[in-house]
């Protein structure tokens, strides 16, 4: 396994969630240097950061999933993904202890996908693309979902990223109700998805939000809405007003497709974004960034 760097937080408390201003082990992946910040204590305890050179996940032991994987996508570094070749070696994460991490065992023969949260498609090395093999950045994905949709998503959020420069994202689970599913009676199946995006210089934020089945659809969300459901603010650092309104988010982007909208989507709320001239953009240059 290529070397990389990581470190560990001491695992969080409702004193460690109600302290922001503490710094961050890896502060460029987070928007002004801030990871995402637990409303609620129960989702903050037993939390682990995990810092990788592209990426950093918050990690829950509870779940053996993350809770969020936090990336700072520029245009040069999306580039730079675009030349490599896709390679990677599923992994458990060795970083974590054993009894709080996701094993390959988990997964075989489930019926359900390890979908990354940050997509190994983003990462600019060979380094950092392996270090997002790892199990700590997985989640049980509807098979589907991940191969369609989701990679759709992944797409889009790419072109964003190339248009405006800079983004900050965060991707994670959502787990509601009373009976979750649990693979190997360890790994929680999440029952949505969300991937949250912010751009700074474009003043926009929003996030995707889908249930984890093949046949899913999306929706467009604030990011306050996904503070209420997630129990936590992606993005702390970001103006309330901003957070506050659903900007339009770029439709995304299918194989062959060129930039509008599926009829699943517009059946399930998706937004297509073209008031904004998102529609225009992909067209032009979703074909020269594919997945």
């Amino acid at each position: 396994m290529p070397f990389r760097s990581f470190l560990l937080l001491c695992v969080l408390t409702a004193l460690c969630a109600a302290s922001p201003a503490d710094a961050a082990p890896c502060p460029e992946h987070f928007a002004a240097g801030r990871p995402p910040e637990p409303r609620d204590p129960k989702r903050a305890a037993g939390l682990r950061e995990l810092c990788f050179s592209a990426f950093a996940v918050g990690h829950s032991g509870k779940s053996r999933t993350p809770l969020w994987s936090a990336e700072h996508l520029t245009r040069d570094g999306i580039k730079a993904a675009q030349t490599l070749p896709r390679q990677g070696t599923f992994h458990a994460e060795p970083a974590l202890p054993h009894g709080e991490a996701a094993d390959l065992r988990d997964y075989r023969a489930s019926g359900y996908d390890r979908g990354h949260m940050s997509p190994s498609g983003d990462m600019p090395t060979l380094e950092a693309q392996q270090e997002s093999f790892s199990l700590a950045n997985m989640v049980p994905q509807a098979p589907k979902l991940n191969r369609n949709l989701w990679e759709a998503i992944e797409k889009s959020v790419r072109v964003w990223a190339v248009r405006a420069g800079n983004v900050y994202v965060v991707t994670g689970p959502l787990f509601e109700g009373q009976s979750l599913e649990a693979l190997n009676g360890r790994v929680l199946v999440p029952t949505s998805l969300f991937k949250a995006v912010y751009d700074p210089a474009g003043k926009r934020a929003g996030a995707y939000l889908t249930r984890n089945a093949d046949d899913a659809g999306y929706k467009a969300i604030s990011i306050d809405q996904l503070t209420a459901l997630a129990g936590m603010d992606v993005f702390p650092a970001a103006p309330a007003a901003l957070k506050a309104r659903a900007g339009a988010l770029p439709p995304p982007i299918r194989r062959g497709a060129s930039g509008t909208r599926s009829p699943r989507a517009a059946r399930d709320g998706g937004h297509t974004g073209d008031r904004s001239g998102w529609g225009h953009w992909f067209r032009t240059l979703g074909r020269e960034f594919p997945r």
